[in-house]
């Protein structure tokens, strides 16, 4: 089975947490012997980004960090049907060009020999129903959405003819502890300021009780205007910028807790839907403290796998509590990371991906298997 992904991108996770999941599956894929190869267009606003704040170091150490993984760039020029034509399974993300998502649709839909899915990890189809709506996914065989909400979603508006849920797991072949790394912070927060999607929220669960507490710690992530820099600075805590995904498990290892600040939309519209953070936080074993969000879908354990903070003082609270208790910090690391390993892992996700395909009416094989059997 040869897989094709459509990305934004694969090579920078500026501002881009989908190519974090993606990379964790595609790797999975390659090692369990299947053909993966993602396509991404040849300047994405993502891997401009990267290359204005860090400079083309930054884009070209993908290659060292993820050595089995490969993505082509694509230009106005490119043979997508050739491409196609190469493939047996198809993915195309949301975030692709909509005249690109009809284009690849369109071939599928005129006899393309390719099962085709359309992957959708954001919510722009509750926060921007125009967008999803006018897509043409006439020509797929089915959508994947990383949250039951956001499966509900489609099928009530009958986009797609099938929709599965498929949610983004942490790729524990990266995410993983390091208890040989000593710890030099209290507290750090890895996450993207957004389009003021949650900056009341980084106020109340992060700025202010750091604040008050005096912590040390860390702020590490891109997009953060002027006044949110300064009241990091007012907060006592450093800011670091952008941070290579494949670095973050050190990152992580070097503080003593973590935190999840969801972004608004997918607390008021899509519940259950996590941040790709969060996954990867317990993968690492690092104690996490989550401002409020609905797990309708019973992925974690609350108040065994993190803690919950309803508001900012519950939140100074439970980061002093578990500051001053080592025991307490420990018991629940070990309980977020079992759950992930149990669970959450991208090799559980390529299980189900296999099993939809499956459904589908794929032939599953890996690729090397298939034609040592020709």
């Amino acid at each position: 089975m040869r897989v094709l992904l459509y990305t934004h991108s694969l090579v920078s996770d500026w501002n881009h947490g989908n190519a974090h999941f993606l990379r964790g599956v595609m790797r999975d894929l390659v090692a369990r012997g299947f053909e993966a190869h993602a396509l991404e267009p040849i300047e994405s606003w993502s891997r401009q980004n990267l290359r204005q704040d860090l400079g083309q170091a930054a884009v070209d150490r993908f290659s060292d960090d993820f050595p089995t993984l490969r993505s082509e760039q694509y230009d106005d020029g490119f043979d997508h049907e050739a491409a196609l034509a190469a493939a047996d399974v198809v993915l195309v993300h949301e975030w692709t060009d909509p005249a690109l998502v009809a284009r690849i649709g369109k071939i599928r839909r005129e006899g393309g020999r390719f099962s085709l899915l359309f992957h959708d990890t954001h919510h722009r189809a509750v926060s921007a129903e125009q967008d999803i709506g006018g897509l043409d996914l006439s020509g797929y065989d089915a959508v994947l959405a990383f949250g039951e909400t956001l499966r509900e979603r489609y099928l009530k508006a009958g986009w797609g003819r099938r929709v599965f849920t498929w949610h983004e797991a942490a790729d524990d072949r990266l995410f993983k502890p390091h208890p040989e790394i000593e710890k030099t912070g209290d507290l750090i927060w890895i996450g993207n300021w957004g389009d003021d999607e949650r900056t009341v929220e980084i106020a109340s669960f992060l700025t202010e009780p750091s604040s008050t507490l005096d912590l040390s710690g860390t702020v590490r992530g891109v997009r953060y205007p002027a006044r949110a820099l300064d009241a990091l600075k007012q907060a006592g805590l450093g800011y670091g910028g952008w941070i290579a995904n494949a670095d973050v498990p050190a990152a992580f290892a070097q503080h003593k807790l973590t935190m999840h600040i969801p972004r608004r939309p997918y607390v008021e519209s899509l519940p259950g839907i996590p941040t790709i953070r969060m996954f990867e936080a317990l993968a690492c074993g690092i104690p996490l403290i989550s401002a409020p969000w609905n797990d309708a879908e019973g992925l974690f354990r609350a108040g065994q796998d993190f803690l919950f903070a309803k508001d900012g003082d519950e939140m100074t609270a439970l980061i002093r509590t578990l500051l001053h208790d080592e025991a307490q910090r420990a018991e629940i690391a070990a309980s977020g990371l079992e759950t992930i390993r149990t669970r959450h892992t991208c090799r559980h996700r390529v299980d189900e991906l296999l099993a939809i395909l499956a459904e589908l009416g794929v032939d599953t094989t890996p690729t090397g298997t298939k034609e040592a059997a020709a």
